[in-house]
């Protein structure tokens, strides 16, 4: 096979699978991190380089046309968040992202939560331009 077949196969099949159900994670630096290898791995083999050869994980990117598979997924949960602030208030996820739970939170480093997630990165964003 060609690299461009190979190329559409990890579109289709492998990055579908690392992103599956990705709209509602929020990442870690560490499992970012995998996602990374996971696909640079995918990506050295379509092109049939190893890791000896020492090419950077930009220029293997470059070379396949690939986007880096964290900000791909990033960008599909701000998509999916602007979906469902445009659905309607009786819709289950539009619901779910309005909920304020009563009650305290355990003691200890709050575990990040998916809004939160996105706030931050947005902040982040605004802070740099």
């Amino acid at each position: 096979m060609n690299k461009e077949t190979k190329l559409i196969i990890h579109n289709i099949t492998a990055k579908a699978a690392l992103k599956f159900g990705s709209e509602a994670w929020v990442l870690k630096k560490r499992e970012e991190q995998r996602l990374e290898a996971a696909q640079i791995k995918f990506l050295r083999h379509l092109l049939g380089k190893t890791k000896l050869d020492k090419e950077k994980n930009q220029c293997i990117r470059e070379k396949t046309g690939a986007q880096n598979i964290v900000k791909e997924i990033k960008q599909y949960q701000e998509k999916w968040l602007q979906h469902i602030q445009r659905m309607d208030t009786n819709r289950i996820p539009k619901q779910t992202l309005q909920y304020k739970p009563k009650g305290r939170r355990h003691l200890g480093r709050p575990r990040n939560r998916w809004r939160d997630q996105l706030y931050f990165e947005d902040t982040r964003n605004r802070n740099q331009t």
